[in-house]
């Protein structure tokens, strides 16, 4: 009997998945014919960018400049007398490149670009902002959700790489600081494994996330039921499920583009 009901649990659970990405899906390609209506979201992109990317900035590049310090201190303290020291700068580099600044930084913007997202959209569909839009003949996604994907997609990539400058910077700074190595050691081990597939594949990244971030957050705005609480649920599924989905695409793209 309590297998039986454990099976129709989770027969239950599974359909209510399926249901969910079904309706995800149909949300994200009626988002995708929605960019034919350039002069709806056209001119609220540049706002959405500065609120999304500009705004992101002091966090994303509080994050980055001390996890270049953590990693500069943690490579000097494993390589310690087996490895030559200027590979501090190359697990520096590739490390923030490649894996930290993309994720983290992922992460952050997960909990202030698609929380902000869910509750602001989330918050016009219980008061009734968005049937007020449809009514007055505007597609409420060309307005709302167009522009923020957009710019989520274009400003990612940008504070991923400023995030990324200032991580090495404050690498380079702590390693002449605290380990006794001189800007042309660091420079060396920087310089020695780098190769510019790697900008194309943290840029991949940043793009992917910043679509999953903004589109995750405007879908569970958009579905928003049950006055404020429901705000509340809808900004923490999109915060978790953006999470999950970043970790899962970071893997995704590590195992299809770094096979080689």
């Amino acid at each position: 009997m309590n297998a039986t009901r454990t099976l129709e649990r989770v027969g239950t659970a599974a359909l209510r998945g399926f249901a969910g990405f079904g309706v995800f899906s149909r949300f994200a390609a009626q988002s995708g014919r929605s960019l034919r209506e350039a002069s709806t979201w056209g001119p609220l992109l540049a706002g959405q960018m500065r609120k999304l990317g500009v705004n992101s900035l002091p966090i994303a590049l509080f994050l980055s400049a001390f996890t270049g310090i953590v990693l500069a201190l943690q490579a000097s303290y494993t390589f310690t007398g087996a490895i030559p020291l200027y590979f501090v700068g190359t697990l520096v580099g590739k490390t923030m490149i490649l894996e930290l600044g993309p994720v983290l930084i992922g992460l952050a913007l997960a909990g202030r670009v698609g929380a902000n997202i869910a509750a602001e959209l989330g918050t016009m569909r219980v008061s009734e902002q968005i049937d007020a839009l449809e009514t007055m003949a505007y597609d409420p996604v060309a307005y709302l959700v167009v522009p923020r994907v957009l710019a989520g997609m274009l400003m990612f990539p940008v504070i991923v790489i400023l995030g990324d400058v200032v991580g090495i910077f404050c690498g380079l700074l702590t390693s002449m600081a605290m380990l006794e190595m001189s800007a042309q050691t660091f420079i060396r081990g920087l310089r020695l494994f780098y190769v510019h597939f790697d900008i194309i594949y943290s840029t991949i990244k940043c793009i992917s996330f910043g679509l999953v971030i903004t589109l995750v957050g405007c879908y569970q705005g958009f579905n928003t039921k049950g006055g404020a609480e429901g705000v509340g649920v809808a900004t923490t599924r999109a915060v978790v499920i953006s999470g999950m989905l970043i970790l899962v695409l970071d893997a995704f793209w590590a195992a299809t583009l770094l096979r080689s």
